[in-house]
């Protein structure tokens, strides 16, 4: 039953991506199956945020029911702190490589001091990875 109803979002969001491709190639605008792609995860994440909630209220005691809130809530700024992170750090090192690819083959001393600005942009990766291990070492 739990398998069921973990591949439920995740077919809505393949068949909306599907739906989304067929109305792009039968003329559709792109900006618009982009605006439909971003909706249909809206819903499906709010689907997926508000059922365990709904679901927690049911519990009989007010102290387990705050005790699994608020350890969901540590468990989605984990996430958040991770995600968030690595997508700035992927823009960071997407920006700094091929500059420090340029650099170094116009002049090769330079490949020391283009390193150092790839690698600053990985240690943002590192530091949200380091603050979700700090909340969920707080959890446990």
């Amino acid at each position: 039953m739990d398998f069921v109803l973990l591949a439920i979002p995740v077919i809505f969001l393949v068949a909306s991506v599907c739906f989304a491709n067929r109305a792009v190639q039968k003329g559709c605008k792109r900006k618009k199956a982009l605006y439909m792609q971003i909706a249909s995860f809206c819903v499906v994440f709010l689907v997926c945020f508000l059922c365990p909630i709904v679901a927690g209220a049911a519990e009989t005691t007010e102290a387990a029911a705050q005790a699994a809130g608020s350890m969901g809530m540590g468990l989605i700024g984990a996430g958040i702190a991770t995600g968030l992170s690595c997508i700035g750090g992927g823009i960071a090192v997407g920006y700094a490589a091929p500059a420090a690819i340029g650099a170094t083959s116009e002049d090769p001393k330079n490949f020391g001091k283009s390193l150092i600005f790839v690698a600053l942009g990985e240690g943002v990766a590192l530091y949200g990875m380091l603050v979700s291990i700090l909340i969920l070492s707080k959890l446990g």
